[in-house]
């Protein structure tokens, strides 16, 4: 019955525009951003936050595919411009990640943001590590952008940057 049904569901795909997450609604992130900024070494090398950033945006928009190299079409380029992480956990207070990007499609820009989130940790917080704690701002940025991007803006302020 499936095989039967499979023709009639791709021809809805066709006729109904956005009804399926095709190549063409979908936007080229970097799996790995480069970082702009000092950062601590042992957070550069530990905490892992040029990958967690894309991934955390792919896990909350269905448009994102991320990609090893950005090719033509939907993009979003982004990069890590400040990080505030220094050892201790919870004992050397608060840190905070800031990302910011450019949406484009072929050369045209289409939105532009500054994303920035701070954490101190949260519950349990004095045994967390640094680069839990750092973590946490990881998924509210990927979560921040994602949101962003269902209706992008010029010079958008996403999370703790408003």
């Amino acid at each position: 019955m499936l095989r039967s049904a499979l023709p009639l569901l791709a021809l809805l795909g066709l006729l109904l525009p956005g009804a399926t997450a095709g190549a063409e609604g979908s936007v080229q992130v970097l799996r790995e951003i480069p970082f702009k900024s000092a950062v601590p070494k042992a957070v550069r090398e530990e905490c892992e936050l040029q990958t967690k950033v894309p991934s955390f945006l792919a896990e909350y928009s269905s448009q994102v595919k991320l990609v090893d190299g950005l090719g033509k079409g939907r993009k979003i380029e982004m990069a890590i411009t400040e990080v505030h992480a220094p050892g201790g956990g919870a004992f050397s207070g608060p840190k905070w990640l800031e990302v910011t990007g450019t949406l484009s499609e072929n050369g045209k820009k289409l939105g532009s943001f500054r994303a920035k989130r701070f954490s101190t940790g949260g519950a349990f917080a004095t045994f967390k590590g640094t680069c839990s704690i750092i973590g946490r701002t990881t998924r509210a940025i990927g979560q921040d952008i994602a949101t962003w991007l269902e209706e992008p803006t010029m010079n958008a302020e996403l999370g703790d940057a408003r």
